[in-house]
């Protein structure tokens, strides 16, 4: 194989890896299936994706380069820019060119109203890469940008319109949730480089707890507005808050984890439930 592609082959694997695939993948996949429940057409659905995609590529990528300094400090070696399959200032330009599509697509798929929305969710989470990240505020732009997924959604509808009250409450408290989720395993090394934001603050028990309540407020906020009846509906709180209770009592984190990681599949598949709703206005 030829240098040149060796080189090609690295500088792909890093962005992949430097998005951030998992959360990229999983916030453009429940806009998409939204936008598919709530009424659009697969074309619209998809434009809404592609929109989510290229912002969420831009905050993954600008999150790598602004913090490149620091890992290769603590030598985080998950990271694409310590182990050299790519440079902070390529994902500089990849990051800006992903926000510049990001622009008129957001505006293709949802609108004015919709559009802003949207970019000022992506504007959120680069504030959180740039200053938040490292603060005590750090929930605040997750609970921000996930608050505003709905809005995005709804202004793509025909007729356009506001969401729910409730469920711009259920996206943030699941935004806020996921945020302490996803910050604990990172927790160490966030700490050594400065960036560990409210997680390192309240520490690995008390994030893990916060965590789950804020999904299991979420769960509760979204079962009680979408249709699946009483009885089910009580079921799954009552035993969703038994196993939350027994993993909280064995003072375990790593099962805590685990059950955290459960709340927000659960909390995610109800958000996605909760869009059939949306088309009514």
């Amino acid at each position: 194989m030829s240098p040149r592609r060796d080189s090609a082959d690295n500088i792909l694997t890093g962005l992949i890896t430097a998005c951030h695939p998992g959360p990229t993948a999983v916030v453009t996949l429940v806009i998409t299936t939204m936008s598919l429940a709530a009424g659009r057409s697969m074309g619209g659905a998809a434009l809404m994706g592609i929109a989510a995609l290229t912002g969420q590529l831009s905050v993954g990528w600008s999150n790598d380069a602004h913090d490149a300094v620091g890992d290769l400090r603590v030598q985080r070696l998950d990271k694409p820019t310590v182990r050299g399959s790519i440079t902070s200032n390529q994902l500089w330009v990849c990051a800006l060119v992903a926000l510049s599509a990001c622009v008129p697509l957001s505006f293709m798929a949802a609108g004015l109203i919709g559009g802003v929305a949207h970019l000022i969710a992506v504007a959120s989470a680069w504030a959180y890469n740039f200053y938040f990240k490292s603060t005590r505020a750090s929930w605040l732009p997750y609970a921000l940008s996930f608050g505003l997924i709905p809005t995005f959604v709804t202004y793509g509808l025909t007729p356009p319109h506001a969401p729910e009250a409730w469920l711009t409450v259920a996206a943030a408290l699941m935004g806020v949730g996921a945020h302490l989720a996803n910050a604990l395993p990172d927790l160490q090394s966030d700490e050594a480089i400065g960036t560990g934001g409210v997680a390192v603050a309240l520490g690995r028990r008390i994030t893990s707890i916060s965590a789950v309540c804020l999904l299991m407020a979420a769960i509760i906020v979204l079962l009680t507005h979408i249709a699946v009846g009483a009885v089910v509906s009580t079921t799954i709180i009552v035993m969703s808050g038994l196993v939350v209770i027994a993993a909280l009592r064995s003072r375990n984190d790593k099962l805590l984890f685990m059950v955290t990681m459960g709340l927000a599949l659960m909390a995610v598949g109800l958000l996605l439930l909760s869009s059939a709703s949306l088309s009514t206005g």
